[in-house]
């Protein structure tokens, strides 16, 4: 059956709610040198209030099967978004160090519900469509993280009074949200049950621990690659940030052509393959380095991991026995440990060895993905 109009307008204001919540920290991310100077933090007390938010998304991240059940995933999602976007205007006005933590903190926590909520929202309109809608909410959710930092950027350049951005910035995303929130699907949240081999709950580890493989070769881009490039490749600082949005292009236009693919030949093989795609791109770009197999290799690890998260999501979504949200949930906690244990780990072995045995993780990650990934559901 083709999805009826309200599938479609169901579609377009998940769609909306991914992009504005990739916007709305992405925001702010060009404006912390102001925050820092206006507050006059060191380095690390800066790094300490940053912490603050995994720490808040790692501890509220668990409350979200609750809300949902009581409050349905459209409205969490929405409304989630007005207080993100509140939290957000408080981490540009914070008087001092405490306050930036907390807002931090709050931001941290509400960004890790909306996650869980419009996951679950999206993935009830793709069982409408029957096919794979998903990736291209994963992929919009990088254009608006895009978007919210070329807005932020425009906005520094220009010498806009950091709150009148961010109070405007809030006002228009609330708005958006809402918005969609009127075009959201009605009704409870509950899965229908599928077959599935294995476990339910090591199927739940499995999957979580995919999502981490995600969250490691994410961070490998964000974190080390223009270190890589500059000092182990020698690379100038233009060419040196090139790995990270090499990495990230590659895996936006995966997300955005990922649900063709995953409809034509499934998503387990798909997963599975891409994980092969990235350990051996990775694997060639760290045996022979040099830049240009280095950006390759970037690339490839972005494309090949591209629909990873979003398949996790959705077979730990689909899972029998377990409540709204449940799957979702577990596996953006293990995602989120992956992101707070990954960069510490590297920053270990690449001074005890090299970064580049650091960096041996990615293709580490993609042989594991190719392991684990039989256990996603195929379609």
């Amino acid at each position: 059956m083709p999805p009826t109009p309200s599938d479609r307008r169901a579609r377009a204001a998940v769609a909306g709610v991914f992009l504005t919540n990739g916007a709305l920290y992405a925001t702010v991310v060009p404006r912390l040198p102001e925050i820092k100077a206006g507050l006059g933090l060191t380095n690390a007390a800066l790094g300490t209030a940053l912490a603050a938010a995994p720490l808040g998304a790692l501890v509220a991240g668990l409350f979200a099967p609750a809300l949902i059940t009581r409050l349905r995933s459209s409205r969490v999602a929405a409304w989630g978004i007005v207080a993100l976007s509140v939290a957000v205007v408080a981490i540009g006005l914070a008087p001092g160090w405490l306050p930036l933590a907390a807002a931090l903190f709050t931001a941290g926590a509400l960004d890790s519900v909306v996650d869980v909520a419009q996951n679950a929202h999206g993935l009830r309109v793709q069982r409408r469509y029957g096919r794979s809608i998903v990736n291209s909410f994963h992929g919009l959710w990088s254009v608006g993280a895009v978007s919210g930092g070329l807005l932020g950027s425009a906005a520094a350049g220009l010498a806009v009074p950091l709150a009148a951005h961010l109070i405007g910035v809030a006002a228009l995303f609330s708005a958006v949200a809402l918005a969609c929130y009127r075009f959201m699907l009605p009704g409870d949240d509950r899965v229908p049950q599928v077959h599935t081999s294995g476990r339910p709950v090591g199927l739940l580890v499995a999957f979580g621990v995919l999502a981490a493989c995600g969250a490691l070769v994410e961070d490998a881009g964000a974190s080390w690659s223009a270190i890589y490039l500059s000092g182990s490749l020698g690379a100038g600082a233009l060419t040196a940030g090139l790995g990270f949005v090499c990495l990230q292009t590659a895996m936006t236009v995966g997300r955005l052509l990922g649900d063709r693919v995953t409809d034509r030949f499934g998503q387990r093989r798909v997963v599975r393959w891409g994980g092969g795609l990235a350990a051996v791109g990775m694997g060639v770009a760290l045996a022979v380095p040099s830049v240009g197999m280095t950006l390759v290799g970037f690339t490839l690890a972005g494309l090949g991991t591209a629909t990873l998260v979003p398949a996790a999501m959705h077979s730990a979504d689909e899972l029998p026995g377990l409540g709204a949200g449940v799957g979702l949930t577990v596996v953006s906690w293990m995602l989120r440990i992956g992101s707070l244990v990954s960069p510490p780990v590297v920053g270990v072995v690449a001074d005890a060895v090299s970064l580049r045995v650091g960096l041996v993780g990615v293709v580490v990650a993609g042989v594991v993905v190719v392991a684990l990934g039989r256990g996603l559901a195929s379609r």
